[in-house]
């Protein structure tokens, strides 16, 4: 059974910034230079939606806790074996390159 866990991350900002700002910032990634491995969702999501969702993380927009201007809780889900074993593909891509 493949395992798709939440992880919670603290962030403490140096500079003030609303949870909305964070949100912007992390979709904008997502669907930029990380697209394919930072995921961005806004829908009602369990662990099982990301069964062999091959990105590294997917940002939960809606799981996420804003403490005050400098400090928010983050969720971020993940398929542990897929996600990871796309980014050895990856690697491997990678260095066949060089």
């Amino acid at each position: 059974m493949p395992s798709c866990p939440r992880e919670r991350k603290r962030l403490k900002s140096r500079k003030p910034a609303t949870y909305e700002d964070i949100k912007a910032k992390v979709k904008e990634a997502a669907e930029g230079d990380m697209k394919g491995i930072l995921g961005y969702t806004e829908e009602e999501v369990v662990s099982s939606d990301f069964n062999g969702d091959p990105r590294s993380s997917i940002f939960d927009s809606k799981a996420g806790i804003p403490l005050n201007d400098s400090f928010v809780k983050l969720i971020n889900w993940y398929d542990n074996e897929y996600g990871y074993s796309m980014r050895v593909v990856d690697l491997i891509k990678h260095m066949a390159k060089s």
